[in-house]
């Protein structure tokens, strides 16, 4: 039986979705759970109960400091050496993904998934395009935003849920292998090209001071998104690579697409 954690969440119920058209058997863990899910909560160790299960998709557990995020990994790793899972699959963080706001827990998480002494896979996921449209801002002359010129190697969502799938599926093939999940380099320049708007760029500071001021986020979300921002106009998350090919055996999604529906769907107005 393979489980796939945070079922709730967009990442984990797509790849649910693939997993049950590949007639996969598969559960949801939740800390709400509804229909056939179980209940797992990663901040509630008695509810941590993986018996059955022999391959554990881990799908990142973050939107917290990096201590919760890491603590909560480290509680699902034990269950699942203590329940007998054979084999676990992490969603992580692109390679060049390092001096990201919010990489050191997905690296501390990397690292103890090996020590774990269960089988692994390490899907390092790109970013997500539906991310990049949802951070442009719509104004009355077009988009604004602080990527500048620079590019993002985007990938659509559902194509890593496809990728986390197919590797559930078969987790032997993928044994101590890690993947480069990224797609093709995209920048807001053809993003509003492809809306038809202009696009105005502002600078690190103005956005920073945007975020802070901002009274809807979190405090550790500031400095991650503009982390984001910072190494997208500075080309730092423009790498590419073959793996989500290979293991799709087809064509990425267009991530330019994706990103521009995205952003379409913001736009004051839209329906």
């Amino acid at each position: 039986m393979i489980m796939v954690t945070g079922a709730n969440g967009q990442l984990a119920s797509l790849t649910l979705q693939e997993l049950a058209e590949l007639d996969a058997p598969a559960v949801g863990g939740s800390r709400s759970p509804v229909d056939e899910q179980r209940r797992l909560d990663f901040d509630d160790p008695a509810t941590l109960d993986l018996t059955g299960i022999s391959t554990l998709v881990l799908v990142s557990a973050g939107y917290a400091e990096d201590d919760r995020v890491i603590a909560r990994h480290r509680a699902v790793l034990d269950a699942a050496g203590r329940d007998g899972v054979a084999h676990v699959l992490y969603t992580s963080l692109t390679g060049d993904g390092d001096h990201l706001g919010f990489a050191l827990a997905h690296r501390a998480t990397e690292q103890m998934v090996k020590a774990s002494g269960l089988v692994w896979t390490i899907l390092r996921n790109g970013l997500y395009a539906e991310l990049f449209g949802a951070l442009l801002t719509w104004t009355p002359e077009g988009l604004e935003s602080a990527f500048d010129k620079g590019a993002l190697s985007a990938v659509a969502r559902a194509d890593l849920a496809a990728a986390a799938a197919i590797v559930a599926c078969n987790p032997t093939a993928h044994a101590e292998k890690t993947y480069d999940l990224v797609g093709e380099p995209i920048t807001v320049t053809a993003v509003a090209e492809r809306l038809g708007v202009a696009h105005r760029a502002i600078g690190l500071g103005e956005y920073r001071e945007r975020l802070l001021t901002d009274g809807t986020l979190l405090p550790f979300q500031p400095p991650m998104l503009a982390s984001i921002a910072s190494s997208v106009r500075h080309g730092f998350l423009s790498n590419t690579s073959p793996d989500l090919v290979q293991l799709l055996d087809r064509p990425v999604t267009d991530p330019l697409t994706v990103a521009a529906d995205t952003a379409a769907a913001t736009r004051p107005g839209a329906r």
